[in-house]
C-alpha cells in the first residue's frame, strides 16, 4: 500500500477544484437542495476562490496519493487565513476531503496526522476544526482523533443557514 503525501501548487489548481467538486457534492448533496449545492460550489470551489486560498502564506494545501492516485486533500490555516477568530497558538483543519472510492482507507488519518505536525513544526497549543452538526461520520472520526466539541458557529449553504459544531484539541 503505497501513500503519499504532496504539498499543493498553483499548477494543481484543477486538480483540486475537481477534488473540491467531487467530494462536497458526494458529501451533502442528500441533505442539500440542489440550487444551495449549487450556489455553494460555485461560490467556494471557482478557480479564482481557490487561486486565491492557495496563494495565502497561512493556508496550505496537501494532497494526499493512494498507489498513484490522487484520492483527496487537507486544507489547514493558521493566524489570519482561519475562519473564525482562534488566535495565534491555534492550527484549523478547515477541509479534509477524501474522494469516495478511496474511504475506509486510513487516508483521512494520515492527513489528519499531516496537519498535527504542521501544527507542531508551527509550535501552536491547539487543533481545531468546523464540522456540520448533520455529519456523524465526521464527527465520529474527530472525537476518535480526540476533539471534543468547544462551540458552534453558522455556515451558510446558499441562503440556508445550518449549524456546524467548533471542535478542538489541546496539544502537548
Amino acid at each position: 500500500m503505497t501513500i503519499n503525501i504532496k504539498k499543493c501548487t498553483l499548477e494543481d489548481l484543477r486538480r483540486l477544484q475537481e477534488i473540491s467538486y467531487e467530494t462536497f457534492n458526494e458529501t451533502f448533496k442528500d441533505q442539500n437542495s440542489p440550487d444551495n449545492m449549487q450556489v455553494y460550489l460555485e461560490k467556494a470551489f471557482n478557480l479564482k476562490q481557490l487561486e486565491t486560498e492557495l496563494s495565502q502564506p497561512s493556508s496550505q494545501f496537501y494532497f494526499v496519493e493512494f498507489e498513484g492516485e490522487t484520492a483527496g486533500y487537507l486544507k489547514v490555516n493558521t493566524d489570519e487565513a482561519q475562519t473564525e477568530e482562534m488566535g495565534d497558538e491555534a492550527l484549523e483543519i478547515e477541509r479534509i476531503y477524501i474522494r469516495s472510492p478511496f474511504q475506509k482507507q486510513g487516508l483521512g488519518k494520515y492527513l489528519f496526522h499531516k496537519a498535527l505536525e504542521s501544527a507542531m513544526e508551527l509550535n501552536k497549543k491547539k487543533i481545531w476544526l468546523g464540522v456540520w452538526e448533520k455529519n456523524e461520520k465526521a464527527i465520529s472520526f474527530y472525537k476518535k482523533m480526540g476533539f471534543v466539541q468547544t462551540g458552534v458557529h453558522s455556515f451558510y449553504m446558499g441562503d440556508e443557514e445550518q449549524t456546524d459544531f467548533i471542535m478542538a484539541k489541546t496539544l502537548n
